[in-house]
């Protein structure tokens, strides 16, 4: 789980800087489209680290119903 949990969250953390880099230059050029674009991104990014906690809160649930199974 690490590597992907690494990867999920290293792709949320691009997303959310991409999406500020765009949402700045379009502020910075008066254009709403990139501006708009960037905002995009960086809900994609808060999208992203939603489904990683949920796969967190998951893999714990699994482990604690293991950890009861095996007393």
């Amino acid at each position: 789980m690490g590597d992907e949990h690494t990867s999920d969250r290293a792709k949320a953390a691009a997303h959310d800087a991409k999406g500020k880099v765009k949402e700045a230059a379009g502020k910075a050029t008066d254009n709403e489209d990139l501006e708009r674009e960037g905002r995009k991104d960086q809900m994609k990014s808060d999208a992203e680290r939603a489904a990683s906690h949920v796969k967190d809160a998951a893999h714990n649930v699994k482990e604690g119903a293991k950890d009861a199974f095996d007393d």
